[in-house]
C-alpha cells in the first residue's frame, strides 16, 4: 500500500485492486507456473489478478475517453504562485 500510495503522490494513476501477486512459500521456490506450485489453481491469486487486468482496462478506457486526466486544479507552480484552486488571489495573473 505505502507503494501505491507514493505513487499517487508523484501523479501516477493508480487503479483500484492493483495488487495482485503471487508469493508462493516464503523464500525461494517455485514460480507461479511451475509444476507443483498450485499458482494456476490459486483462486486467490486468480482472482484478484482478474481483477487488476480489468480495473486496469477500465481506467484506461476511461483516460482515453476523457483525452487525458485534467489539470485544473493539480498544478502545484499555481499553488505556489499563490492561487490555489477556488480561492482567489489578486496577485496571481494567467
Amino acid at each position: 500500500m505505502n507503494i501505491l500510495s507514493s505513487l499517487s503522490h508523484i501523479g501516477y494513476t493508480v487503479p483500484p485492486q492493483a495488487d495482485a501477486g503471487w508469493m508462493g512459500e516464503a523464500g525461494p521456490g517455485p514460480s507461479y507456473m511451475d509444476p507443483g506450485s498450485g499458482g494456476p489453481e490459486n483462486d486467490f491469486t486468480n482472482r484478484n489478478t482478474t481483477f487488476l487486468v480489468w480495473n486496469c482496462l477500465h481506467l484506461a478506457r476511461m483516460l482515453k475517453d476523457a483525452g487525458e486526466i485534467p489539470a485544473y486544479a493539480n498544478q502545484p507552480d499555481v499553488w505556489e504562485a499563490g492561487c490555489p484552486s477556488g480561492f482567489h488571489s489578486p496577485e496571481h495573473q494567467r
